[in-house]
């Protein structure tokens, strides 16, 4: 059988060259938002592709600029933190700005920080935008100025070139174990902000009539084949009392909060969602350290 693969992928480059466009090709809507606290790891963790048994960690690093306040120094240092700490580096440019001031500093940089040993590739996006010959020739004067492993030309916007992309990062990434569950890394943050969302519509619709002791879990997540997902949602309640609120008469408040939720959902997704609603009673959730793991919370954070 052949060794799966798993490591860390960093994309760097200027502010607005792309980098957020070719990462969502990359991971998908369903695998685009990945969040770690920053107290549990220095890495923090923007996305997961899979590509055949490979598994490509891509980690978050803010466009490079010159800095000038202490939030840009603070935004530039993780940027190149996340280099470091990354496997294979991908310096992302664009065709028709070229070799600018800001590209030609961050490959100083590279040489500084990145004398040798470290996998740096090129990849030149917006090829769409200027003509083959300029885009050998500045191929050639980044190759010139730094010894890239290999060079791309893509489409992050378009798709071309991308898969070719990365199936070379997953190549180049060291044998070894998976290093995220992949139903954890796909799922799970994007069921929490679902609920989120539906959570915030029960509060919005209902006011000041149903208490705080409202919670609501993703109970299930399924892709469908024509691109949309179906989320059933489970919103749990402590009282019988409070079950009527949330369904209202005949129905009309559960059907409004729904309407709302499923339009959110759908539009941070960008794709079709069908939104399923069920109201439970749950007289002691407040006290399960169930509930608060579905919640991203520590139960034991709750200890007097």
């Amino acid at each position: 059988m052949t060794e799966t693969r798993a490591g860390f992928v960093a994309l760097i480059g200027e502010p607005n060259a792309g980098k957020s466009t070719l990462l969502n090709r990359m991971v998908g809507a369903k695998v685009s938002i990945v969040t770690h606290k920053v107290q549990t790891t220095r890495t923090r963790i923007r996305g997961v592709a899979i590509e055949g048994r490979a598994q490509i960690v891509f980690v978050d690093t803010p466009g490079l600029f010159r800095p000038r306040r202490r939030l840009d120094r603070a935004m530039v240092a993780a940027a190149w933190g996340g280099a470091a700490d990354a496997d294979v580096v991908v310096l992302l440019i664009e065709a028709h700005r070229g070799l600018t001031p800001g590209v030609q500093a961050i490959l100083d940089t590279l040489r500084d920080r990145f004398p040798s040993g470290r996998t740096v590739a090129l990849a030149i996006n917006k090829i769409d935008k200027v003509r083959a010959e300029a885009l050998l020739e500045l191929s050639k004067a980044l190759n010139d100025a730094f010894p890239f492993a290999r060079t791309f030309m893509i489409s992050a916007e378009k798709g071309h070139g991308v898969e070719d992309l990365k199936r070379w990062l997953a190549e180049s990434l060291p044998e070894g174990p998976w290093l995220y569950p992949e139903d954890q890394i796909a799922d799970l943050p994007l069921r929490m902000i679902a609920a989120e969302m539906t959570r915030e519509k029960c509060t919005l619709r209902l006011h000041q009539e149903l208490p705080y002791e409202l919670t609501v879990e993703t109970e299930s997540w399924q892709e469908r084949k024509d691109g949309s997902v179906r989320i059933d949602q489970l919103i749990y309640v402590a009282r019988d009392g409070h079950k009527g609120i949330v369904l209202g008469h005949r129905g009309e408040t559960i059907k409004a909060i729904s309407q709302a939720a499923r339009a959110e959902i759908a539009a941070f997704l960008d794709r079709p969602v069908h939104l399923f609603l069920q109201v439970k009673v749950r007289p002691n959730w407040l006290e399960e350290a169930e509930r608060y793991g579905e919640m991203g919370l520590d139960f034991r954070d709750g200890d007097a």
